[in-house]
């Protein structure tokens, strides 16, 4: 029996993944009044005295809502928000099998952007963070930007989550390759929320030399064809302006990043980069390049999104992680000091990195720790 089909039997005879459990037992008269009526009241109206003790008395502080509109769910596109639900409900678990955090699947029915930011504004009072997920560019960095002022954490983990996975692999791979970050030279290929992210994310920790391509090739300053979120790459990657498809930028590069799509790239396209070459191929569920071709090409190490292969980039590597140490300490968002933080915590997880090594086993649970605690570090350095 094939993967997939043994998927839907498992989705069907459970009827999805998650369920509600209680925490009190409610055998007699007094269990239900106190857990609910007259006794509830008290801490409704403590609450109601003073929002902060919405933490004390209530779910809020270990809870997060996985939220998305179903408009870019995996590789699958645009869905919808019922088909988009089993992949929140597989995000919502992983919350609590890595970090012990509740989690809840919302779909939203609408792909408005102002109309999401407003409901996630009306909801975010039951939650301690908000997981964005599987919403498409270029919204995605609207609705991420604008919920910022909302006091609790909010993160689109299709970027940040990727980025912060990536920039660990990366880190690891450099030390192998006796290069330094200030000297190679990057091409990325796709400049949706994980490429534009993976981009600020390298450059933010030090990468000078980036040149993201979107489908018409490589992303410069002046380049008439830009939306706003491009426009503002640009002046922070390639510096040069140079222009060309990906398999012209990407001769001489040090480093390929591919967040696009499969079998984009050959053996002869690796033989063209710069020696030890390191390729993050991780378009799903083909990569860019399979690895036996770019061993052929000459690459030194190689990652993937797939766990069939060594060095799988799993998101599960860092949101858990990332949301425990934020709510443990009641951050108000998530910073790049913190995705940072979290990259070399992940990077420090391999106590002997190998070629077929650079990244933790994404099943490793002490990983979320070792996160969670680097997370929370950074962000009590900085307040």
């Amino acid at each position: 029996m094939e993967l997939k089909e043994e998927a839907l039997i498992l989705h069907e005879n459970l009827k999805g993944k998650l369920e509600i459990r209680s925490k009190v037992q409610l055998k007699d008269r007094k269990d239900l009044s106190l857990a609910y009526t007259p006794g509830v009241a008290e801490p409704c109206l403590k609450i109601a005295q003073n929002k902060e003790d919405v933490y004390k008395y209530t779910i809020k502080g270990n809870c997060v809502a996985v939220i998305s509109d179903g408009s870019s769910v995996l590789g699958l596109g645009n869905i919808g928000a019922e088909a988009g639900i089993p992949v929140m409900e597989g995000k919502a678990i992983l919350f609590k099998e890595f970090a012990g955090i509740n989690a809840f699947p919302i779909c939203l029915k609408i792909q408005d952007v102002q109309t999401t930011i407003q409901t996630i504004r009306n909801i975010a009072p039951v939650f301690g963070g908000i997981n964005l997920e599987d919403f498409k560019a270029p919204e995605c960095f609207e609705i991420e930007s604008a919920l910022q002022d909302l006091g609790i954490p909010v993160m689109h983990d299709d970027q940040h989550g990727t980025a912060v996975v990536v920039l660990a692999g990366l880190i690891n791979s450099l030390k192998l390759a006796g290069k330094i970050k200030e000297s190679v030279k990057i091409a990325i290929n796709g400049s949706g929320a994980a490429g534009i992210a993976i981009s600020n994310l390298l450059f933010k920790y030090g990468f000078k030399n980036i040149i993201l391509c979107d489908t018409k090739g490589a992303i410069y300053e002046g380049r008439g064809d830009l939306n706003d979120v491009k426009n503002e790459m640009a002046l922070i990657t390639n510096r040069e302006k140079k222009k060309g498809t990906i398999h012209e930028i990407i001769r001489g590069s040090d480093i390929f990043i591919g967040v696009s799509k499969g079998n984009l790239l050959t053996a002869e396209d690796v033989k063209s980069m710069n020696e030890k070459a390191i390729v993050f191929a991780m378009a799903n569920p083909v990569p860019e390049i399979m690895p036996e071709e770019a061993i052929k090409g000459g690459a030194l190490i190689i990652a993937t999104g797939r766990s069939d292969f060594n060095n799988q980039v799993n998101n599960v590597l860092a949101f858990p992680g990332i949301f425990r140490g934020a709510l443990d300490v009641r951050a108000t968002r998530i910073t790049d000091e913190m995705k940072i933080a979290a990259a070399e915590a992940l990077a420090s997880a391999v106590e002997k990195s190998s070629f077929d090594m650079i990244i933790p086993n994404p099943l490793d649970k002490s990983v979320t720790l070792r996160v969670a605690e680097a997370v929370k570090k950074a962000w009590l350095k900085a307040h």
